[in-house]
């Protein structure tokens, strides 16, 4: 399904501000585009100051990011550790500089740490740690991984009586990986209803398009064989998101999955869709036209 043919699943304002509760941020939709937009011009700048990173996967997420934190998710980011929290495990971990710049943006650590991006000593390394930075949950590394992280905390919030929900972002290529339908086998016989994943569909992966490397269509067809609830949404509609949030928010007896259509490099005319950017750094003058067309 392309993004054009994404069913519309528009927020309903009242709702979320009847759903707020302390420590949870609620911005309008036209709020949480422009933080966006502002994210995007932080990962361009911190990836070219470094010299190193992966621009593509992070600006694909970063619509994703900003709904979550900034129109979703009950947290502190003056109390990171706040024991009624809800968890967001990035499985697609090489996508650290959106999370650190939604971090930052927040208020979870001071925007000035974005430039020191994968140097020596830094607190934001290549892959996000939980050790060194605050608001991180878990450590990433190989990719595929991420969703059996959030299975057992979905699970441990469960047995413990707790409220908290568990979002999961993950990339379509670790799709490809037999421990992630392993996970959501587990999630699904156990009606993980805490469990929310979020699939950043952008169709590529590390050297080329996933239809060519190793297909993944049906995508939620598959999900929904593995008894998840599953939405589709154009993964850029800030009100497309929270709207599929939400209904995850309020699906009893299953965990929801939202396959969220999305573009490789989306907001930079030149990375988009180029798979040139997945790993690689933009030089000074492609720094420049990009912020330029972030303006």
């Amino acid at each position: 399904m392309s993004n054009s043919q994404a069913p519309a699943r528009l927020v309903d304002a009242e709702a979320r501000a009847a759903s707020a509760v302390e420590g949870q941020i609620i911005s309008s939709p036209e709020e949480i585009q422009k933080i966006a937009r502002n994210l995007r011009r932080r990962i361009i700048t911190m990836i070219g100051q470094s010299a190193s990173g992966h621009p593509g996967g992070s600006l694909s997420v970063t619509d994703i990011l900003a709904s979550l934190y900034f129109g979703i998710m009950r947290h502190r980011p003056n109390d990171p550790k706040w024991p009624d929290r809800d968890r967001l495990v990035l499985s697609k971990g090489h996508a650290a500089p959106a999370l650190y710049a939604t971090l930052a943006e927040a208020g979870y650590f001071p925007v000035e740490w974005l430039s020191t991006l994968r140097q020596l000593n830094s607190n934001l390394q290549g892959h996000v740690d939980l050790h060194r930075t605050p608001g991180v949950e878990t450590c990433s590394g190989s990719l595929g991984q991420g969703l059996s992280i959030a299975t057992g905390m979905a699970l441990a919030a469960k047995m413990d009586s707790k409220d908290y929900r568990v979002y999961a972002v993950l990339s379509d290529g670790e799709c490809q990986e037999g421990q992630t339908w392993e996970a959501s086998m587990f999630a699904g016989h156990h009606q993980l209803d805490n469990l929310t994943v979020v699939v950043d569909n952008n169709g590529c992966q590390l050297d080329g398009f996933i239809c060519s490397i190793l297909n993944l269509d049906p995508l939620p067809a598959k999900w929904r064989a593995f008894n998840w609830h599953t939405v589709e949404v154009d993964g850029h509609s800030i009100p497309e998101l929270l709207g599929a949030l939400e209904e995850a928010r309020a699906t009893k007896g299953s965990p929801t999955a939202i396959i969220a259509h999305t573009i490789k490099g989306k907001g930079v005319s030149f990375m988009e869709n180029n798979n040139a950017f997945h790993g690689k750094a933009p030089t000074p003058e492609e720094v420049a036209r990009a912020l330029e067309e972030l303006a």
